[in-house]
């Protein structure tokens, strides 16, 4: 069964707050380039990497249509949309990509003697 492909309308923000809207078919990859820096320009300049909101749309007319109304809007109204939904600006893209650290068994825990 084919899956049904997913847009993404995000906002990251830098520890001082500098915003950036963008769209995307792949959040979790974009928000790790995003991160690691490999997106050029504006996002790797001022390090605005923090995944602080996203909005997921079926098709991509629709994605585009409200990339374009939040980038039209003025800053304050962007900054009240984040914190409706993400009051303290938590990065939600801190935990992907990195290394799952499994627990020790009883056995693995065990030392040689």
């Amino acid at each position: 069964m084919r899956q049904e492909k997913r847009y993404y309308v995000y906002i990251l923000a830098s520890r001082s707050r500098a915003l950036y809207v963008g769209i995307t078919g792949s959040l979790m990859a974009r928000a790790l380039q995003h991160e690691s820096g490999e997106v050029e320009g504006f996002t790797r300049k001022y390090e605005v990497h923090r995944l602080v909101y996203y909005e997921m749309f079926r098709y991509v007319n629709n994605a585009i249509a409200r990339e374009t109304q939040i980038k039209g809007w003025r800053r304050e109204k962007k900054i009240a949309l984040i914190e409706a939904n993400n009051p303290t600006w938590e990065n939600f893209a801190a935990e992907w990509g990195k290394a799952v650290s499994l627990p020790l068994t009883a056995e693995s825990s065990l030392r040689s003697e």
